[in-house]
């Protein structure tokens, strides 16, 4: 019957929406540290980053260089971005996919995975009571990993209430858009008062720009760095992936 052949097809659709995703996890699991290339047109503090913007080639530089995850910014209003860059993307490479936006509803964790992501970013300061766990709770029910960021001790101590794998550390500080990398060291110290036998990966974000601002961070102990703004302005970002790396001077 044409009805059960239209079924089957439809099934295998729904399959290829819903996995298997690609871990960031396994990723941050690997020895050394990982990087995460995000990409952006713009941002709330410095204007336009990229003008022409090519997301295409920059994800291309992203890989050449050995990125580990692409972080794609997909918020309109404030930073350019829109959710068609991800959709655009995605089968362009075969690397982790984390959306990062500023996500306060259900609803934009189940586009999130119709986009194609891997991972969702899930600020915890916007996220109060239990909205963060049970935002959690749904992009796992899909298949998708979380990155639930934080800045401070309150936003790591909801954190740890819940089951989630990976913590972003942001250093940027979204109420005035300021930096200070000493912020993963505050919470990392706070983290393994906490946790003294952590099985949490964490990502420091934000302020990143050289090879010795990583090793800084290394020694914090964190597993991945998520770096944008320094690799939207390079004019070769796959080189200065493999400079973050420790690959070459």
């Amino acid at each position: 019957m044409i009805l059960d052949r239209i079924v089957l097809e439809k099934n295998h659709q729904v399959q290829k929406i819903k996995g298997p995703k690609l871990s960031l996890k396994a990723r941050l699991a690997t020895p050394g540290i990982s990087i995460i290339g995000e990409i952006k047109k713009a941002s709330p503090s410095k204007g336009i980053l990229a003008d022409p913007f090519e997301p295409d080639k920059q994800l291309e530089a992203y890989i050449k260089g050995g990125a580990d995850g692409i972080s794609i910014v997909t918020d309109q209003p404030f930073f350019q971005g829109s959710p068609d860059i991800m959709r655009q993307l995605r089968p362009k490479a075969d690397i982790p996919f984390i959306r990062k936006d500023f996500i306060v509803d259900p609803v934009q964790v189940y586009e999130s995975l119709f986009l194609g992501a891997d991972a969702v970013l899930l600020i915890a300061a916007i996220l109060p009571g239990k909205r963060l766990q049970r935002m959690l709770g749904t992009a796992r029910s899909l298949g998708l990993e979380a990155v639930v960021e934080v800045h401070d001790q309150e936003d790591l101590r909801r954190a740890l209430e819940t089951e989630t794998d990976i913590i972003g550390i942001n250093n940027r500080d979204l109420r005035d858009f300021s930096v200070n990398l000493n912020t993963t060291y505050r919470i990392m110290e706070e983290l393994r008062r906490l946790e003294p036998s952590s099985h949490r990966y964490v990502i420091a974000e934000s302020g990143i720009s050289c090879r010795e601002d990583v090793v800084f961070l290394e020694k914090a102990g964190v597993h991945g760095i998520l770096v944008g703004e320094s690799l939207m302005v390079s004019k070769n970002p796959s080189t200065h992936i493999k400079r973050l790396k420790g690959l070459i001077e």
